[in-house]
């Protein structure tokens, strides 16, 4: 199976907090599916599982979640 094709998300500043990340990416409808999916390890960064939502997503880091991925773009 190839990994998915990173989608990109625009964003403002630096860094963006992986949850919102997943919030404005639509891979998740609200903050608390967002909290739920990443506290069950459902969530990669760069390929790294990571267990925390407030974790800082920069520009071309790619996070997956359901076979769906996006990047972050701008800043």
């Amino acid at each position: 199976m190839t990994d998915p094709q990173p989608q990109p998300v625009p964003i403002r500043d630096e860094a963006i907090r992986l949850g919102q990340l997943l919030k404005l990416g639509n891979l998740v409808q609200d903050g608390a599916m967002a909290r739920m999916v990443i506290e069950n390890g459902e969530v990669t960064v760069d390929g790294e599982t990571v267990l925390r939502r407030g974790t800082q997503i920069r520009a071309g880091q790619v996070v997956t979640y359901d076979g769906q991925a996006v990047t972050p773009v701008g800043g």
